[in-house]
């Protein structure tokens, strides 16, 4: 194992003979988290546990070096299917190995491309020291950038996809494309997915969009909307007018980047 990377084991119950393939010390986030602690976000990784069983499905949208993917993996078993879209290349890699250990290659399709409501090559902007952190928008810092394939989600996988169980989205501003590429597919589907979808309403604006258009997607599926509690670890009932006006005063602050994250559909506990 090189310097730039780990083996970690998951440290957490019934997945103990999973491993992770993570970042050396230059990721300062997610995989310095990881080889800490042996997992990440615990709650949102509850959620994923209790909604996912043995045949389901799973959307990962952003999946970074591929923490949910690999739990969703073991999660869904040999008799279900989990597909990974991640455009980084060395995040991807890292995908890549975490699957072929763990031997899940068989039952997750990981693509090297980003989701979106288009189809083209855009500039992907690199965070040097946070591997989680990275944009398809230039910020007030100066950053390098590589050319990434985006894909039009329903285009890519409606003729795949006949059923789907749990979507998480994570993309760092880029939800709303991500999310209304998908929504063709999704309102054909005959049952929604639940849906896991980081809202940060600066991130969102600066691509482009905005938090209260990215919940307005949302109302537009008529699932139920929570608020992620990470103090209380607790699915907090919400609506998308509250929503609404929550992006809008965070939009209102200047400099205000807060985030949370959206749980959307029946609470899985």
């Amino acid at each position: 194992m090189s310097e730039i990377e780990r083996q970690v084991k998951l440290a957490l119950r019934d997945f103990s003979d999973i491993s992770l393939t993570v970042h050396g010390s230059i990721d300062r986030v997610i995989s310095e988290r990881i080889f800490k602690d042996g997992y990440w976000e615990p709650f949102e990784t509850s959620i994923l546990i209790s909604s996912l069983r043995e045949g389901y499905s799973f959307l990962d949208v952003g999946a970074n070096i591929g923490y949910f993917t690999v739990l969703a993996a073991s999660l869904v078993g040999p008799s279900g299917f989990v597909y990974a879209f991640e455009p980084e290349p060395i995040n991807f890699r890292l995908i890549s190995k975490s699957l072929s250990h763990n031997k899940f290659s068989n039952r997750v399709k990981a693509m090297r491309i980003a989701l979106s409501n288009r189809d083209s090559e855009e500039k992907l902007f690199l965070s040097t020291d946070n591997f989680g952190d990275h944009q398809l928008y230039p910020d007030e810092k100066d950053k390098n950038s590589i050319s990434v394939t985006l894909r039009h989600g329903s285009r890519l996988l409606a003729n795949d996809i006949t059923s789907l169980h749990f979507i998480k989205i994570d993309t760092q501003g880029s939800e709303y494309e991500v999310l209304d590429g998908l929504m063709p597919m999704l309102l054909r589907l005959y049952s929604l997915p639940r849906m896991l979808i980081e809202l940060t309403p600066y991130s969102l604006r600066t691509a482009g969009s905005s938090g209260e258009a990215l919940v307005n997607l949302l109302r537009k599926l008529g699932a139920k909307l929570w608020i992620v509690d990470h103090v209380n670890h607790e699915l907090v009932p919400t609506t998308a007018d509250h929503l609404c006006r929550w992006c809008n005063n965070v939009d209102a602050t200047f400099g205000d980047r807060g985030f949370m994250n959206i749980f959307a559909g029946e609470s899985p506990f």
